[in-house]
């Protein structure tokens, strides 16, 4: 049986990394932290643009994290969130002022994570579904 990398053409191959648990963590984390001041240095902290890529990182997450550690994908998306958010979250002057921004742009933009999160589980529950018949048909 052929491989899925000998029927595409090499050149119109999109990236297929393998992360475990701890490097989807890390991944989606540094990902959102760098979205959110790119989001903040070219479109003022918009919510919707935030939004909007933290779907896009969820997606790539769900996606790329291995097969046995798929299941921490929807676990760690929403402290990347949070992550991401620090610098888009309006804030006044101190530690205070950022965390009641922190805490204000959770409870606002609460649909986004619950919905990127939702995606990212889907993907990742069919995704384990596929792993573990694949498992059991060669075991």
């Amino acid at each position: 049986m052929a491989s899925a990398s000998a029927a595409a053409p090499s050149g119109s191959r999109l990236p297929n990394p393998r992360l475990t648990g701890l490097g989807s963590g890390l991944f989606c984390s540094v990902a959102m932290f760098l979205l959110g001041c790119l989001d903040q240095l070219l479109f003022g902290a918009s919510p919707a643009v935030y939004g909007v890529l933290f779907l896009l990182v969820c997606v790539l997450t769900a996606l790329w994290v291995r097969g046995g550690d798929v299941l921490s994908a929807p676990v760690v998306l929403p402290i990347a969130f949070a992550v991401g958010l620090l610098p888009v979250a309006e804030g006044g002057g101190g530690l205070l002022g950022r965390l009641m921004g922190l805490v204000t742009g959770l409870a606002t933009q609460a649909g986004w994570l619950y919905g990127g999160t939702l995606l990212a589980a889907a993907i990742v529950l069919v995704r384990r579904v596929r792993w573990v018949r694949d498992r059991q048909r060669r075991g």
